[in-house]
């Protein structure tokens, strides 16, 4: 799509025709769908004699069901496979290279959503250039489709328009099938691959809530045995804005307690925000020295030894 001759004059233009029965073929390759609007642009490159870009709105954000939908099963499949396969080497060159010539002065807090950002500028470059092309390469299938007919039933305008209406047209099972293959892509990528990522993440995260609590606790423990009382007055500056520390005489869905540490995760984004307002309790047992743990952590998220809430 991208490599569009610009000859003059358009490549498959078929001269012989006149206007009136040129637009007649436009129409039966075109269908009703779009039909002023593409008649319109076949017009304009007709009469200035060589393709050049315009702006397709559909085609920069949804290209590829855009090709399904005109029947383009075979350019849609280039697409996918040559498009999207020179967009991630692309995103892969660049971030290779910006990793040895420009991370090492980035803080850590500021490098993932660089990455990020460059290979949306990437993907968005790729989406202005084939927007702005979609229009000529239209054209041109429909061109290289009409030259076909007239050569192939060149005195028999039935079959003509036959021909154009199968290869031309639009698809609604081709759109859906562009679409269902979003939605196939963006499954894959919460199940299969957003794990992938968040796991080490949530690790962090957790191994810090359970380090600070277990902290916190035995700051409250070492107070407590020397006064004999809670100190829930008592001033914790974990150094920490994701985990929220309260020390209270008792805490919600913990059994008897005269002293109890709640950790509160917080501040957490994605891909981990089920993380958000999860705790963690250290809570005293009266009459010992003992401290048990209970948290609203899952079993497989849950700490070693902390039940579950």
């Amino acid at each position: 799509m991208l490599f569009i001759e610009t000859d003059s004059p358009p490549p498959f233009y078929q001269e012989q025709l006149t206007p009136e029965k040129r637009q007649q073929l436009d129409k039966w390759f075109i269908s009703q769908r779009s039909q002023s609007y593409y008649l319109k642009r076949f017009e304009a490159f007709d009469k200035q004699g060589y393709l050049s870009p315009k702006w397709h709105w559909a085609a920069f954000f949804v290209t590829f069901p855009w090709l399904l939908y005109r029947k383009r099963y075979m350019d849609a499949i280039v697409y996918s496979v040559a498009g999207w396969s020179f967009i991630q080497l692309n995103v892969a060159l660049v971030l290779v290279a910006f990793e040895f010539v420009a991370m090492p002065y980035i803080t850590d807090a500021y490098q993932m959503g660089i990455r990020i950002v460059i290979a949306a500028l990437i993907w968005l470059f790729w989406s202005v250039m084939v927007a702005r092309w979609t229009d000529a390469y239209y054209y041109r299938m429909a061109r290289r489709e009409i030259a076909d007919s007239i050569n192939d039933y060149p005195r028999d305008e039935a079959a003509q328009k036959a021909h154009l209406k199968k290869e031309g047209g639009v698809s609604l099972f081709g759109l859906g099938l562009g679409f269902g293959f979003f939605a196939f892509a963006l499954m894959v990528i919460k199940v299969q691959f957003l794990p992938i990522v968040a796991k080490p993440k949530e690790n962090e995260v957790l191994f810090d809530a359970y380090d600070t609590a277990k902290t916190a606790q035995n700051r409250v423990a070492l107070a407590y045995r020397k006064t004999g009382q809670c100190p829930s007055n008592l001033t914790l500056d974990m150094g920490t804005k994701q985990v929220h520390i309260d020390i209270d005489t008792k805490a919600a869905g913990v059994p008897a307690t005269d002293c109890a540490v709640l950790a509160t995760i917080q501040n957490v984004k994605f891909p981990i925000r089920y993380l958000n307002e999860q705790t963690l309790v250290f809570y005293h047992v009266p009459d010992s020295d003992n401290w048990n743990c209970m948290t609203s952590l899952n079993k497989r998220q849950a700490p070693k030894g902390c039940n579950e809430n």
